[in-house]
């Protein structure tokens, strides 16, 4: 039993952390994604302008 808590607080808790920062980051990715189409289509207003 000793050894499955230890393995469960060996493993565990950093599958848990790589997870939540992978989806984390995902979602950073995303925004990013969406603030770069966003800018490239004003640029393209803004060149069309002139």
């Amino acid at each position: 039993m000793e050894k499955i808590l230890q393995s469960v607080g060996n493993y565990g808790f950093p599958i848990i952390v790589s997870i939540y920062l992978l989806v984390r980051i995902e979602f950073k990715l995303d925004q990013l994604t969406k603030s770069i189409s966003g800018l490239r289509d004003a640029i393209l207003v803004f060149t069309r302008a002139r």
